[in-house]
């Protein structure tokens, strides 16, 4: 029986994906840095284990507690969004301790069991926002699309090894709430440079005119395939607004 380790599992996408592999049969150790009771059901598949992808201690201590695993999906990340003029430096590091630095440290950690078996799979779940221009979220960008890097030039590494490197890039999501956690609950007007208040409004009126979303059985669904795929393909778009977007691409 396979078993993954995804990163982020308290909710969104990491949780939705913990629930898609262990419905069909699936061992999952599901990661999250502060576990708490009732967020998974219980399961003798399904084990919850404290993972901080920012602490080496905590990363290690995880992979010790999981064991051998045969998949690993880095799911967890924080997201940021505004006008990148008025983003404290406090903040840019630390989206990318988590989004990029934290993804590099869990992957470095599971890959010699990889190496060493022959066999194993790291999905990196970036974002659509890798995919076309969007303003707003240039730090969350930056720290995705070096991710894309990292995973594009990680899969030539592996694969005469047997391993495989791939990249999820979910689209936009409402049930996630975003937003909010983009900006610690706070209005996103609040935060942007006065200079910048008619552009933001207009970038925020535009979104809100959307019609097509992401819903977090997409990007479960969508790791599923990536995990299982043997093609050579490296980036799977998901859910119907990334696909549009990586088309027009």
């Amino acid at each position: 029986m396979n078993t993954v380790l995804i990163t982020g599992t308290s909710s969104g996408y990491g949780r939705e994906t913990a629930l898609h592999f262990h419905a069909r049969g699936w061992n999952v150790i599901a990661t999250m840095r502060t576990p708490r009771p009732g967020i998974l059901p219980e399961s003798d598949r399904l084990r919850v284990v404290e993972l901080d992808v920012t602490r080496p201690d905590s990363i290690t201590a995880a992979f010790e507690a999981a064991g051998p695993v045969d998949a690993l999906v880095n799911n967890a990340g924080v997201p940021s969004m505004g006008v990148f003029e008025g983003l404290a430096m406090a903040r840019v590091r630390e989206v990318f301790e988590t989004n990029t630095f934290g993804v590099m440290a869990t992957t470095q950690a599971v890959l010699p069991q990889f190496r060493e078996r022959g066999s194993g799979v790291v999905v990196n779940v970036t974002s659509s926002v890798v995919l076309g221009h969007m303003p707003l979220t240039a730090v969350y960008k930056a720290s995705k699309m070096a991710v894309e890097g990292f995973t594009s030039s990680l899969a030539l590494e592996l694969a005469p090894f047997g391993v495989r490197a791939k990249t999820v890039e979910p689209g936009a999501c409402l049930t996630t709430n975003f937003g909010a956690r983009a900006t610690n609950g706070a209005p996103l007007e609040e935060l942007v440079p006065e200079p910048y208040a008619a552009f933001t409004k207009q970038v925020m009126d535009d979104f809100a005119g959307q019609e097509v979303f992401t819903k977090e059985s997409d990007v479960a669904e969508t790791v599923w395939r990536a995990v299982h795929d043997t093609t050579g393909q490296l980036r799977f778009p998901a859910g119907p607004d990334a696909v549009r977007l990586d088309q027009a691409k």
